[in-house]
């Protein structure tokens, strides 16, 4: 398990790299690259989550400013892209495929439950998109701790080697493989802290922008209630 290590006054974190046991540079290697990946979903979950919150705001805003809502569905197209023009595109369009026909209970309750399957699906899959991504950083702050522990005990068995090789206890010869293990550990919490704090985070703006598109698709099945209920009560 020995291997060539850096001197006492070289050991900086290139030197402590280059010089390490071969294992426990493994272990750093899959640490950095962790961390490299943490960051990375953290840049995109930011402006991602920015970017539908402030569309979700700029389309509540223009549901605000009083025109009909079967007329901004209708400058939305079929198939919008934001979540809430979805939602508002489905509720719209079954209720523009029904107005015009005669209609019964039966069939209020049939065009009722359509409309909830679909609303249901597109908030889910909406949502498991938003999410996408925490799962990792998750795996992330739960690992890399264990791994950078993994590398520190490598490296202290490494200092005990040395030790019963040369049969010297001096710091000099143990200096080297004990830096390299509290590097280790470093390594790990710096991949790990970034990433949970992030998961926390990011977990509770999806749990809120979740519970924002139901509420939005409650009011749309509201309205669409009393559309149907002026329909059969006509």
């Amino acid at each position: 398990m020995s291997a060539g290590h850096a001197s006492p006054a070289s050991l900086d974190f290139i030197n402590l790299f280059v010089n390490a046991d071969l294992v426990v540079k493994v272990v750093m290697v899959i640490l950095i690259f962790s961390s490299l990946w943490s960051w990375a979903i953290i840049v995109q979950k930011s402006l991602s989550l920015g970017k539908i919150n402030k569309e979700a705001d700029n389309f509540e805003a223009a549901l605000s400013s009083g025109r009909a809502l079967d007329d901004i569905a209708a400058a939305l197209g079929t198939h919008p892209k934001e979540p809430f023009q979805k939602l508002l595109v489905i509720v719209t369009s079954a209720w523009r495929d029904y107005k015009g026909k005669p209609m019964n209970a039966a069939q209020g309750d049939l065009l009722m439950a359509q409309v909830d399957r679909e609303i249901s699906h597109v908030v889910t899959s909406e949502a498991d998109s938003v999410e996408d991504g925490l799962s990792i950083l998750a795996v992330i702050a739960t690992a890399t701790p264990f791994l950078g522990l993994f590398g520190t005990v490598w490296g202290i068995m490494n200092a005990f080697s040395a030790i019963a090789s040369q049969g010297d206890t001096n710091l000099t010869t143990v200096a080297p493989a004990i830096s390299e293990a509290l590097f280790a550990t470093a390594m790990g919490l710096f991949a790990a802290i970034p990433a949970y704090v992030a998961f926390n985070l990011f977990n509770a703006k999806v749990s809120r922008f979740a519970t924002r598109m139901e509420s939005f698709a409650d009011e749309l099945m509201v309205s669409l209630t009393r559309r149907l209920g002026e329909k059969l009560g006509g």
